[in-house]
């Protein structure tokens, strides 16, 4: 377990990090395809999936998996510890216009969700897609969509973001983030 004092440390460094998310810059008529990430967990290894869709058709193009040790605990609010390493991993070599991260973004007590973080290391769009909001998330920073709580990873506004996930909802949740999902679990 992570103590306090690092975490509180670990607080600091998200709180700095936000500053540099930009909201902004694409629009859902560029885009063509939709990358989605996600990771699943059995015992001590995480497996994680990228699924490749064209948009807004969502075929797939492409599905890769990456299994890798776990090098840290589920903390909650810092979600980045545990999966940026897998996802980094998998989507090493990958090109898309815009990730679907299955975490949260901007939607988070501190600004800085793994969506965030994953777009801010890569110097790519991303999308935050999460199941519930998480309490002390600030107003404004995630709408509902379907089922999917939306938000700002990095280089996206949440208007963008809102009309790129409407465009590929699938029973409510999307598309190929339930793809990813499926392929993480080893349910393909």
């Amino acid at each position: 377990m992570i103590d306090e004092l690092k975490l509180s440390r670990l607080a600091e460094v998200q709180r700095k990090l936000s500053m540099k998310v930009v909201e902004g810059g694409l629009r859902p008529e560029g885009v063509r395809t939709v990358g989605a990430v996600d990771v699943s967990y059995r015992g001590d290894t995480a497996r994680a999936a990228f699924v490749l869709c064209s948009f807004p058709d969502c075929d797939l193009l492409k599905k890769k998996v990456v299994e890798t040790e776990v090098l840290a605990p589920y903390v909650s609010t810092f979600f980045f510890l545990r999966e940026t390493r897998p996802l980094l991993l998998v989507l090493r070599g990958e090109q898309f216009d815009v990730l679907l991260v299955e975490g949260h973004g901007r939607a988070h007590p501190r600004g800085y969700g793994l969506a965030s973080h994953i777009g801010l290391l890569l110097g790519r769009p991303t999308i935050g897609i999460a199941k519930r909001p998480l309490r002390g998330s600030p107003a404004g920073s995630y709408k509902l969509v379907g089922k999917a709580y939306v938000s700002v990873g990095h280089l996206v506004d949440l208007e963008s973001a809102v009309g790129i996930v409407e465009a590929v909802l699938e029973r409510g949740y999307p598309k190929p983030l339930r793809l990813a999902d499926r392929l993480s679990k080893g349910r393909w």
